[in-house]
């Protein structure tokens, strides 16, 4: 028989001890998971947050943006890396840039595909506190004979009740000596605000300052010469829209965990279940951990990567529980624990080339990727490396535990009576 050519990664016969070790790595990851809640209450009482939430689970600002060629009038494609580049030179932190599209009608009526850009900011108004403040003092100031009863700001808008009429072009003056900028009310608007309500008699008016929209288009535009900015749409998400989408991710890992451990006790018995369900609870802490201690950004695309991770996590300890199956069945003559260290010295091999492929992957994607891309191979490396330790070090002692704990015979007691038994018949005969 000829000698094969290749290279094995582990030689033929590989005999790694793992279950005499299993007891150190227990307590290791339950280290590891105090640390977890540890950092996240550190993060709360130093940054105010638990972990580093993006706009899409603490509001902000959406503002979608199109670019046209000023020579030509056409719609044009900017790239995302250009934009987010920018931004960050002006000092703007924590943006999400990413690509979107839309329809829009011509003139001529046909319907041409913008290639335009979706930008999302932890802020929620252009304005800040002392020159909203400023602000509002000067035009109380300057309006007093009006009869103002209420002025008060709300994001980017002077809400005012008053008795008499105040039009657009008295307020803008006092909004420019405040360094503002006035928006022009629109001929539906100037309608809507120049009539006095029937029942108080009180006039409401809404004085709109330029926001993050203008701020953010003038940004691009000076970077961008020869390009025309045009913000499409922009609209503040609320905090409580957050707290929901937090409560959703939540939930979705909640019952994610729970299928998990419905399939494993159909697919396999009881007894995998915990170890699987415990391993993959594991893994999801030590993700949110390393975020939390590095203070990454948490988005929507994190809890997508944080799924992903569960299901790698799943994979690999099912693949471990299949093998640990199939020797039970063919290795009857060696105890439990023997054909644990087997069953995962088989699998090794495959277990480091899968884990490394995907490493390697996630790797040059968080390297070199941006944005959502990095924020979602972050998790995944991560995840990689906790989900390949737990299908070893944590899902195997918990079946282990199981096993030994309820499916290796008799209790005690029930074993100690039959001699007990037997030692009283042998007295009694002989006291005959």
């Amino acid at each position: 028989m000829s000698e094969h050519k290749f290279r094995y990664m582990l030689p033929p016969g590989t005999n790694f001890a793992f279950v005499p070790k299993f007891k150190a790595w227990i307590w290791l990851s339950i280290l590891l998971t105090i640390a977890t809640v540890a950092v996240l209450f550190v993060n709360k009482s130093q940054r105010g947050e638990f972990m580093n939430w993006t706009t899409d689970f603490k509001g902000g600002t959406e503002i979608v943006l199109a670019f046209k060629d000023k020579a030509t009038g056409a719609y044009k494609k900017e790239p995302v890396g250009t934009i987010r580049e920018t931004f960050g030179q002006a000092g703007e932190e924590g943006l999400e840039v990413g690509d979107m599209t839309y329809n829009e009608e011509t003139a001529e009526g046909k319907e041409i595909v913008v290639e335009g850009m979706v930008v999302k900011t932890p802020r929620f108004s252009a304005l800040k506190k002392e020159v909203a403040e400023s602000a509002r003092l000067a035009f109380e100031q300057q309006f007093a004979d009006r009869e103002l009863g209420k002025v008060a700001w709300s994001g980017d808008r002077l809400f005012v009740r008053s008795k008499k009429s105040i039009k657009n072009e008295e307020v803008a003056p006092v909004f420019a000596a405040a360094g503002l900028e006035l928006k022009q009310w629109s001929p539906k608007e100037m309608a809507l605000y120049g009539h006095a309500d029937e029942g108080t008699g009180d006039i409401s008016s809404v004085f709109t300052a330029w926001g993050l929209d203008r701020q953010y288009e003038q940004i691009l535009e000076k970077a961008l010469p020869d390009t025309d900015v045009i913000v499409v749409q922009s609209a503040g998400v609320g905090a409580k829209a957050g707290d929901k989408l937090r409560h959703d991710a939540a939930k979705s890992i909640i019952y994610a965990i729970f299928l998990i451990m419905l399939y494993l006790a159909f697919r396999f018995d009881i007894r995998y279940a915990p170890g699987a369900a415990f391993a993959v609870i594991h893994d999801a802490v030590m993700v949110i951990g390393v975020f939390a201690l590095t203070w990454t950004e948490v988005s929507l695309t994190s809890v997508a990567g944080l799924l992903t991770v569960m299901g790698y996590s799943v994979n690999e300890t099912v693949i471990s529980f299949d093998r640990i199956r199939e020797n039970e069945a063919k290795l009857k003559d060696k105890s439990i624990e023997r054909i644990i260290d087997i069953s995962i010295n088989e699998r090794l091999a495959r277990t480091i080339m899968t884990a490394s492929t995907v490493f390697a992957t996630t790797l040059i994607m968080n390297i070199f990727g941006t944005g959502h891309v990095r924020n979602f191979a972050f998790a995944m490396n991560v995840g990689v490396i906790v989900a390949t330790y737990s299908s070893i070090f944590l899902a195997a002692p918990i079946f282990l535990w199981i096993s030994k704990k309820y499916y290796s015979g008799p209790p005690k007691h029930r074993r100690v009576a039959p001699v007990q038994s037997v030692a009283t018949a042998s007295a009694s005969a002989s006291d005959e």
